[in-house]
């Protein structure tokens, strides 16, 4: 704990792919129903993957594997082909003179309509496509709300409005003599076509436009994927980067200086336990207090360090890391004190400061402030546990950077935190870190974080009157 005394896969996975999964989140407005009540279930937003490569280069058998390891999911695999214009009598014909690799061959009007309704968590009809007589057939395939699509085809990479739906695209790359190999055994064995037809038609039509179309496709993808579905290393990396995605609050995917501990059963465990109206003041502290560790813990976790070697008992050189030392903690009187002694527990000798905001009309007013000298220097840790509307915690904020505290060098560490408070810090200050412990649904009519805990101030310090009434209906939630 820091003492403040004194041929391979070939990732391209860059800001772009995060910034991707802004597709992720409601507006905070959102959070409310008609009579203020916010709503307790919400349409999770899926995770779009986009995987793209020449014919027969091995992108369904790249997603089957893929979707085989994300067992614990919803998934659901889309394929661009479906989505091809049905060609009429006349064209049918002579389909040997029809380019079926070109972009205008597909119906991209209805492919986006299709992920636009699935992005909104409802159900989808996909047309049903025979590759014999060229034309959509049946009532289609009816798909409903999934966690994870996963949209697969020759061109999904070309349009722009269509790669804009996605959160991750990645482009599967083989020998254009091994894609030629297994095209003539697919469309001779699958779709009854003659060894010249599919030829003729790879030489007039798909090399051309693989060249023109396709290939110039690979430079939007996120991941480039050598060999296809034999690149296990890759498509391990893959799957790890998406269950990464899955586990995160959507909130978390556009913010990247937003940071969630991650849940275990101990820790919904004492969520509830210090949620619950019916919990008496000794084991709210109790809970309350072990859960303020972890996320004190975890923020420490995002300080700056050094490495050094040190030499062990058993005379063996390990290397491990120094934390940085200029640290200072600030709490937001009165229930960021909570989390002092969390904060001494794991820092020996940290100097701590104190703020108080009063509410004044719709804003803030600091009331009270007491740093230390130096804090311009030092990294600060601000201690509130609930970031509710965001209007205390922005009037902290902004007084350290008046104190000439730089913005990077804020950690702010709460229990819980609502969207609203989450988007008006993090749109504000986008280069402090926010570390908490779970996001709720948002704030009700009164200010309050729902589900939220009630007035945690008067909970922790048994000044909310009776033993058993750990809130009082006219009290709104400090943020």
């Amino acid at each position: 704990m820091p003492d403040t005394t004194g041929e391979s896969f070939m990732p391209v996975m860059d800001a772009k792919m995060a910034a991707k999964s802004h597709n992720s989140v409601e507006d905070p407005s959102s959070s409310h129903q008609p009579n203020g009540t916010p709503a307790q279930t919400r349409n999770k937003v899926p995770f779009i993957i986009g995987v793209a490569g020449g014919t027969a280069s091995g992108k369904t058998t790249v997603c089957n594997v893929i979707i085989s390891r994300l067992r614990d999911q919803r998934v659901v695999l889309i394929n661009q082909d479906s989505f091809y214009h049905s060609l009429s009598d006349e064209q049918s014909a002579n389909a040997h003179d029809y380019n079926f690799d070109h972009p205008d061959s597909f119906n991209t009007e209805l492919l986006l309509s299709c992920m636009e309704t699935l992005r909104k968590g409802q159900p989808v009809n996909i047309p049903s496509y025979d590759y014999k007589i060229h034309k959509s057939t049946g009532s289609g395939r009816m798909v409903n709300q999934v966690d994870v699509i996963i949209l697969e085809g020759i061109l999904v990479l070309h349009d722009q409005r269509v790669r804009d739906l996605m959160n991750m695209k990645i482009f599967v790359d083989s020998d254009s003599d091994v894609r030629l190999g297994r095209r003539i055994k697919r469309d001779t064995v699958e779709r009854g076509r003659n060894i010249q037809y599919v030829l003729d038609q790879y030489a007039k039509h798909v090399k051309p436009s693989f060249e023109e179309f396709i290939l110039p496709s690979k430079k939007y993808a996120d991941v480039i994927i050598p060999r296809g579905s034999d690149n296990d290393v890759a498509i391990d990396l893959i799957v790890q980067h998406i269950h990464t995605k899955l586990g995160q609050h959507d909130l978390c995917k556009i913010y990247q200086n937003l940071f969630v501990i991650p849940s275990t059963f101990q820790i919904r465990g004492m969520h509830t336990l210090i949620r619950d109206v019916k919990t008496r003041k000794h084991d709210f502290v109790f809970y309350a207090d072990r859960l303020i560790r972890l996320v004190v813990e975890h923020g420490l976790g995002h300080l700056p360090f050094t490495e050094k070697q040190i030499t062990t008992p058993t005379g063996s050189i390990y290397t491990g890391v120094v934390f940085c030392k200029r640290l200072c903690g600030v709490s937001v009187i009165r229930s960021g004190e909570s989390m002092e002694n969390a904060l001494r527990a794991c820092c020996k000798g940290i100097k701590i400061g104190k703020l108080l905001i009063q509410r004044e009309g719709n804003g803030r007013q600091l009331i009270y402030e007491k740093l230390p000298k130096d804090i311009a220097s030092r990294q600060v840790l601000l201690l509130d546990p609930v970031l509710a509307s965001g209007d205390s915690a922005v009037e902290a904020i902004s007084l350290l950077l008046s104190r000439g505290v730089s913005e990077s060098n804020i950690i702010f560490l709460n229990l819980i935190a609502a969207p609203e408070g989450i988007h008006a810090v993090c749109r504000q200050y986008p280069r402090l870190k926010i570390v908490t412990s779970e996001i709720d649904s948002g704030l009700n009519e009164h200010s309050r974080v729902i589900p939220g805990m009630g007035e945690f101030g008067d909970r922790y310090f048994g000044t909310g009157g009776n033993d058993s009434m750990h809130f009082l209906p006219n009290n709104k939630v400090k943020s």
